[in-house]
């Protein structure tokens, strides 16, 4: 009997051993998923420590310059980077580098380039966040649908109508639904099918200054967030807020930079079917009379406020989905750089390491070599020797380890249970031999 059983634990040892094995090779395989505060993929922890690069449907989908995509992709995959947040939307303009030329009228070459992206995003075993419009004027944004619904004969006073106009929201509707419903021309998988996509944005920093109530955000949030999941329940979803508080939270007003923007980090988040929160940072933006230190003073306070409420009153995982510091700022050295990006990963290992809510942050913004007209003084780009560089490595270096450590306990404990399973099996075997003696 004493055999019997520890050939069976070697059998289940093994077993283990190749499931993680598997787990470790499906990284792209599997939908990353929610469990509590944490996200997780094939059931492991998962760690989202990455870069925006806003440019990548532009440029794959230009033949000539498509191997940018892919160079960038194969430096972030080096250097342990997992996800990659980008912009699904290029609205209006007419020209080559539209994907939506007017409501419902789509630029297939743009699309094709999309398709290039999350084909090579699997390749590299990244996981990508899509945002699907932008609140500001660049690639078209609220504006732009705006304008089309003017165009269309609507009386719209201002550019936050984006939110309430009923027109306006209908063709948001059906950019979602065409977003979500597209099949790769490349792998043949329908975007809500493919599980390299991390989560869906429903717009990149969402503003309406107008109502500083935020009732206006927050119904859209909702209306929204309903929409998406109604197509697609694969994925994960996030609103894109910067994390400003609103009337929810009167208390925490103080926290913010000086200003209100008509969103509300704690209500917004807690609508249903916001999967996770967002925070991004940029003190060297919000508080340019400031010095470096009292902007980094900020950041401190910024951080620990989104992380303790996210944990203790959100209950959700938080990502930092924009962070950096620009060499454009006066007075700036290399060391500013450092300092705020150590500051960042510091926080955001503390609290993945001691089961807090915060599991990545995706800095502002990666590019490839070759382009420096791209260059907006927050770039990083990869195989530059950099003190910076040597930081992001050991991040992702720390938070692949704790991936480790946390998967091994995991299976650790299920080994127990399954012996502790096993023991109480053949203790009643036991026990009912005897009793037939």
């Amino acid at each position: 009997m004493e055999k019997m059983k520890k050939v069976f634990i070697v059998i289940l040892v093994i077993t283990l051993m190749k499931e993680h094995h598997h787990q470790v090779e499906a990284v792209g395989g599997g939908f990353i998923r929610t469990r509590g505060l944490h996200f997780v993929l094939n059931g492991n922890p998962f760690f989202a420590n990455g870069f925006n690069a806003y440019w990548l449907m532009s440029f794959a989908s230009d033949p000539a310059q498509r191997s940018k995509v892919s160079s960038a992709f194969q430096q972030a995959s080096i250097h342990g980077l997992t996800v990659a947040r980008t912009w699904a939307f290029s609205d209006g303009g007419g020209g080559s580098t539209a994907l939506q030329y007017s409501p419902g009228s789509y630029n297939e070459q743009m699309f094709q380039g999309m398709d290039f992206v999350v084909s090579e995003a699997r390749k590299y075993g990244l996981k990508l966040i899509l945002s699907l419009v932008n609140n500001y004027d660049n690639f078209g944004g609220k504006k732009q649908y705006v304008q089309w619904a003017r165009n269309q004969g609507q009386y719209i006073q201002s550019d936050d109508e984006f939110f309430t106009n009923p027109l306006v929201k209908s063709f948001y509707k059906n950019h979602v639904k065409t977003v979500l419903s597209r099949i790769n021309s490349i792998t043949g998988v329908a975007y809500k099918d493919d599980p390299t996509i991390f989560a869906w944005e429903l717009m990149n920093e969402p503003r309406c200054p107008s109502d500083l109530s935020g009732r206006s955000i927050q119904a859209w949030i909702t209306e929204m967030a309903a929409h998406v999941k109604s197509i697609d329940s694969n994925h994960l979803l996030e609103a894109g807020l910067e994390g400003f508080y609103g009337q929810s939270s009167s208390r925490m007003l103080q926290s913010n930079p000086g200003f209100q923007i008509g969103t509300d980090f704690i209500s917004n988040n807690l609508i249903s079917g916001i999967d996770f929160a967002t925070v991004h940072s940029y003190p060297d933006q919000w508080m340019t009379s400031a010095n470096d230190q009292t902007q980094l003073s900020f950041l401190n306070n910024w951080l620990d406020i989104h992380i303790q409420d996210a944990r203790n009153v959100l209950r959700k995982p938080l990502l930092l989905t924009e962070f950096g510091k620009s060499w454009k700022d006066p007075g700036y050295s290399n060391s500013q750089r450092d300092a705020l990006f150590s500051i960042v990963y510091s926080k955001i290992y503390y609290s993945a390491r001691t089961g807090g809510a915060t599991a990545g942050g995706l800095f502002w913004q990666l590019l490839a070599q070759g382009m420096d007209s791209y260059r907006d003084g927050y770039e990083i780009i990869l195989n530059e020797n950099t003190s910076t560089n040597n930081i992001i490595t050991s991040q992702c270096r720390k938070l692949r380890y704790l991936g480790k450590l946390f998967t091994r306990a995991r299976n650790i404990e299920r080994l127990k249970r399954a012996k502790a399973i096993r023991n109480n099996q053949w203790r009643a075997s036991d026990k009912g031999k005897g009793a037939g003696n």
